[in-house]
């Protein structure tokens, strides 16, 4: 199918999806027997979210694991939150460290409906008090779980709640961090977290991670999600599945050089999985393979009332 219109729109990273010719050298996986049920796994995972949005009758799948438990997209972008953080943030994409500002503060809340309501943060100190204010008076929950970060890592600075430091701390530091992310030229992730982390003054790497990939999103020609990216503690597993020895972090670029057709394209061309995806297949296939084994945490997929077929 081809890529809907209004999230092919909202993202300016897609030309870098498209246009990448796969190495004709064959990558080093080692199991490949195990690489083809990622990829089986990963191609379902897309199946059901392509009958979603197309409005299909449930079930999507006949998988009784994916039927029965909740699983992240295989592209992060079809996310809802993501969705409705970029869209939110779309007027502002000719203002970088405006739109740096809010995507972290974004991400930090993890709750739409809460920036919806409080409002976006400004470089105006004024505007930011009466942002807190509303922030401070707006009803729970008022944060979400993905992104929130450990409080105890602010604890010990001048703002050392999670509202002082929104509202004051990222506004007095963000200028100078988005000067520094303009300078950059399709550097990877994780060299991009490693510049960031010592300005920012605060260990924050799952969350810096996270709104790099957003950067990536709006301004591909700053990060490249194809090469190096960081391998998370739940995809460290699934990558030892397909090579024990070999680098996560550089299997995760290997995965992204092996022809892989998601059944989305644009203008007729096949979408490709950046190493960013692949962690994230990596991380949901572990999740699938310990429910399957009657582990791990189940989260059950609420369906929407719809007919039956």
């Amino acid at each position: 199918m081809e890529l809907p219109k209004h999230i092919h729109k909202l993202y300016r990273h897609w030309p870098d999806h498209v246009v990448r010719v796969h190495s004709s050298e064959k990558p080093d996986l080692a199991n490949l027997p195990v690489v083809k049920e990622i990829c089986n796994f990963a191609h379902e995972r897309l199946s059901i979210w392509q009958k979603k949005i197309s409005n299909e009758p449930i079930p999507y799948t006949r998988d009784p694991i994916l039927q029965k438990y909740r699983f992240c997209n295989v592209f992060r972008e079809f996310d809802k939150q993501t969705i409705a953080f970029h869209t939110l943030l779309n007027p502002l994409r000719d203002d970088f460290a405006l739109w740096l500002l809010n995507m972290l503060y974004c991400r930090m809340v993890a709750r739409p409906e809460t920036v919806e309501s409080v409002g976006l943060l400004s470089f105006d100190l004024e505007v930011n008090r009466e942002l807190y204010d509303r922030l401070m008076a707006s009803s729970r929950p008022r944060y979400g779980t993905p992104y929130v970060f450990p409080i105890s890592t602010i604890q010990k600075s001048a703002t050392p709640n999670r509202e002082r430091f929104i509202c004051e701390y990222l506004p007095s530091i963000m200028k100078s961090i988005a000067n520094e992310i303009e300078t950059w030229r399709s550097i990877s992730v994780i060299d991009g977290v490693k510049e960031i982390l010592p300005m920012f003054g605060f260990n924050l790497n799952f969350l810096w991670t996270e709104v790099l990939i957003d950067v990536a999103y709006q301004y591909p020609e700053r990060i490249d999600l194809f090469a190096a990216f960081p391998i998370g503690p739940g995809s460290i597993p699934t990558m030892r599945m397909v090579n024990r020895t070999a680098d996560p972090v550089d299997l995760a670029v290997r995965l992204s050089l092996i022809p892989f057709d998601p059944g989305i394209t644009i203008d007729g061309v096949p979408l490709r999985l950046s190493a960013e995806n692949w962690e994230g297949i990596g991380c949901e296939f572990r999740k699938y393979t310990n429910l399957k084994s009657g582990r791990g945490r189940k989260r059950i997929y609420m369906m929407k009332s719809k007919t039956r077929s």
